[in-house]
């Protein structure tokens, strides 16, 4: 038996600065970015009311409030960024873990949140299914 279900995505973006540590390349020198972030929530449960799964503007508000502790900041002195590296991918795992707990408080389940430092590339985290 097939089973329905809706996923949504909402976008965001924040301005910061960087350094990579241990890397061998211009990357290693601070530097700054406006990264791009997305987050994808999904569920099987429309609103009987409204027929939506969640209200974008809500997700987008949950999203930009994770991205607020990052913006404008430099990541190398910013923790958890002043212990982790601030790759991509450390970035996107650390957004999802904050954001986890506001969507499921939506009713809604964070499938994958993806940082990009330009449309050209980026990093998406998705935990392992149990």
């Amino acid at each position: 038996m097939s089973m329905d279900f809706w996923r949504l995505c909402v976008r965001s973006e924040f301005s910061a600065a960087h350094a990579l540590r241990n890397y061998k390349g211009k990357c290693e020198n601070p530097h700054g970015h406006n990264f791009l972030v997305e987050a994808e929530v999904e569920g099987e449960n429309l609103d009987p009311d409204t027929e939506i799964l969640a209200d974008f503007s809500c997700l987008k508000l949950d999203l930009n409030s994770v991205l607020q502790s990052l913006d404008h900041k430099d990541l190398n002195v910013t923790p958890p960024f002043d212990r982790l590296n601030p790759s991509s991918e450390n970035l996107a795992r650390h957004i999802f873990l904050a954001l986890a707990h506001l969507t499921d408080k939506r009713g809604v389940c964070l499938r994958s949140v993806t940082v990009g430092e330009s449309r050209a590339q980026s990093a998406t985290y998705c935990p392992k299914a149990d």
